[in-house]
């Protein structure tokens, strides 16, 4: 059963994913963006139009299936129809999990907050998932040697300067 997990909290913009749903069993709760948090609640007003019971997050509307939860078979058949529709066609119901755990590594989180955030029990499963091009890596190593770089030609101007004035500092 796909996303019947999910409890959405908006005053928090945050989601409890049970324990009983994940493949590791383990509870965690979700942080989501204003942007989602808009979108998740145009979501819940069309759910209640299938119908108002609590439990799945995600209904079928299909005739033959209606306002049961949909299966991780048919939600993968949902996104790969959109995928192709995009002209996308290597996305699929994992891609925005390793975007956006790639996106976490590129603004500086460590990989263990990374790993809790993700769910997962040991680092080793997140490094699957966080993909840094060249050009990040690039990047990272420049900003750390910047610091090292100043320090380098601090330490050289001390050279150049008579022997008294180095020792005063």
């Amino acid at each position: 059963m796909l996303a019947a997990h999910r409890r959405p909290r908006p005053a928090h913009r945050t989601l409890r994913v049970r324990a009983e749903t994940t493949k590791n069993r383990l509870e965690r709760v979700v942080p989501y963006s204003a942007p989602t948090g808009a979108l998740l609640l145009g979501y819940l007003a069309h759910r209640a139009t299938i119908s108002r019971a609590r439990g799945p997050l995600y209904l079928s509307e299909s005739r033959r299936n209606h306002a049961q939860p949909l299966s991780l078979w048919t939600w993968s058949k949902v996104i790969r129809r959109i995928a192709l529709a995009a002209e996308i066609p290597r996305f699929s119901t994992h891609t925005t999990r390793h975007l956006c755990l790639t996106d976490l590594a590129r603004m500086g989180w460590e990989l263990h907050a990374i790993a809790t955030f993700a769910g997962h029990r040991n680092t080793e499963s997140t490094l699957t998932y966080i993909h840094l091009s060249g050009r990040d890596l690039a990047a990272k190593l420049n900003r750390g040697m910047e610091q090292i770089h100043g320090w380098r030609v601090k330490m050289l101007a001390r050279l150049g300067e008579p022997a008294g004035e180095a020792v005063s500092r």
